[in-house]
């Protein structure tokens, strides 16, 4: 449901990345303590930046198992004087590191930095943070096969042992408040991007005293459906919106692209074929030979929801994923692989061999799950079933909800075989939280997080505000214009939005037309 991470594959800002790289040397300073200077500080042109790493305890109240050293990086305001705040950043993931892309944004939330630090912090077993292999990559947990997804897990289990249990999202959080205490913060900006907006939340309610105001992008909520149904009803959503939209294009004349509604019956049509008899397909990888995935009905969900939803809105003229669907689910249904297969393989082929043990890890300890932690392998699977059954006809919109729900990488059964012994206890889903300013930010076009579920994030405070941003996906700070990004900027310093109307004007995506 979350994805196996936003700024992987994508960038936070696709047009802000391109400029990036080509920086100045920056004025530095030595971490916090008055230690050296760690030779992998990053560079921020026109900003020092200060770095260092705070030693933790694995897991709190068991120092048998040892400690992990937590690196941050605090890139400093411009402006004279002290700083009006600190903004802690999570790009998502769960695993996606934070440090090494101080450059990307530095330059995406620049006018904020004129007052405001930013600090960054890679989560225990990411990046700077020690990292921690379990011997599962990226390319082989994304591309295989639902029963060897769920053997990856286990065997990642198996290699992580009991230090399984210190890799959790209130473990994360409570690293970031060490390092907010050590650095003397009174109290942080939270900004949350995809998995940051469970990470945030977790922290806003284990340390509520030290938060000062909160942007989620790309959100969901503690209490998610552990089915993901409003993510598969999402999916439908899309290809009507894009489909109805895209007359509104130049190019297009006032005349459509495609019919949302065929859009819709086709996606059901494909995934009935591939649900019967599914199609072996050769994914390039860089680097490596070609990976034969098996194109499944659970394959082609999770392309259309969480592979669709990423940079949407990032280049809405260019071609996109999402864009390119209702014309390749039309020729599916006709008879013509090639186009749906080319999609396929463009998206497979961002795989690398990044291991996944902090995705996985973070995952199995802490998201809900349709079966209870403590019962058996044998009392989980007839749980599972027992919830599927259940679920009304149609919750899982073009799909069956067996083949829906092997689809995402960090849901459905894949967690199934996580041991009872060396998991840390779940994570509360409804905490209390501090009563401060909340911002949540979601594009209407996102079947990752949707809609439904920013909203639902967004009840979990008091004093929220929510904002759906047409024409953009999963993060819409993808968004070229700059909206999002002026949106949040004046939310963090005023506790306002202010107008929002530049949310509704966001430019349709192209949409690859579909032959009549």
């Amino acid at each position: 449901m979350k994805g196996t991470g936003v700024l992987r594959r994508a960038g936070l800002v696709a047009g802000a990345a391109a400029l990036l790289f080509s920086t100045l040397p920056a004025v530095t300073a030595a971490a916090a303590g008055g230690t050296a200077r760690p030779t992998w500080c990053p560079t921020v042109e026109g900003h020092r930046v200060d770095c260092g790493s705070a030693t933790r305890p694995l897991v709190s109240g068991d120092p048998a198992l040892g400690t992990v050293d937590v690196a941050y990086a605090v890139v400093r305001h411009r402006s004279p004087g002290p700083a009006k705040g600190t903004v802690a950043v999570n790009p998502g993931g769960p695993g996606e590191v934070a440090i090494d892309r101080a450059p990307v944004f530095g330059e995406v939330l620049k006018d904020l930095l004129g007052d405001h630090d930013l600090l960054l912090v890679d989560p225990r077993g990411t990046g700077r943070s020690q990292r921690m292999p379990c011997g599962v990559t990226d390319a082989e947990y994304r591309l295989g096969t639902r029963e060897q997804q769920r053997d990856a897990v286990t065997r990642c289990a198996a290699n992580l042992g009991p230090r399984a249990r210190g890799y959790t999202t209130a473990a994360t959080a409570d690293d970031l408040d060490a390092i907010r205490a050590r650095l003397g913060v009174d109290g942080l900006t939270l900004y949350g991007l995809s998995y940051g907006t469970y990470l945030m939340p977790v922290y806003a309610s284990r340390h509520p005293g030290n938060v000062r105001n909160v942007v989620l992008s790309g959100a969901y909520p503690l209490a998610f459906d552990p089915l993901n149904r409003p993510g598969a009803q999402a999916v439908s959503l899309s290809l009507r919106r894009i489909c109805e939209r895209s007359a509104a294009r130049p190019e297009a004349g006032g005349r459509p692209a495609c019919d949302g509604d065929k859009a819709v019956r086709d996606l059901a049509a494909t995934a009935a074929a591939l649900r019967e008899r599914p199609v072996d397909v050769d994914v390039p990888l860089e680097g490596a030979a070609p990976f034969r995935m098996r194109l499944t009905e659970g394959k082609l969900a999770g392309l259309v929801y969480e592979g669709a939803s990423r940079e949407v809105g990032a280049d809405p003229g260019g071609p996109s994923l999402l864009g390119g669907l209702p014309h390749a689910l039309d020729r599916f249904t006709a008879g013509d692989r090639g186009p749906l297969l080319d999609l396929v393989r463009a998206e497979g082929s961002t795989g690398s061999a990044e291991d996944q043990a902090p995705y996985i890890a973070v995952v199995c300890n802490d998201y809900r799950k349709p079966w209870k932690a403590a019962a058996p392998l044998p009392e989980r699977w007839r749980q599972y079933r027992e919830a599927l059954a259940a679920a009304r006809p149609g919750a899982f919109g073009a799909f069956s909800p067996a083949g829906y729900l092997e689809g995402p990488t960090d849901g459905g059964d894949v967690c199934i075989g996580w041991p009872r012994e060396n998991t840390a206890g779940p994570q509360p889903t409804h905490p209390r939280m501090p009563d401060v300013p909340v911002l949540v930010l979601s594009g209407d076009l996102d079947a990752n997080t949707p809609d439904a579920n920013g909203l639902q994030a967004a009840r979990q405070f008091r004093d929220s505000r929510f904002v759906s941003v047409r024409n953009t996906g999963h993060v819409p700070e993808m968004e070229r214009g700059g909206c999002v990004v002026d949106l949040s900027t004046r939310f963090i310093r005023t506790g306002r939005t202010g107008d929002t109307g530049c949310a509704k004007a966001v430019e349709p995506i192209s949409v690859t037309p579909v032959r009549r």
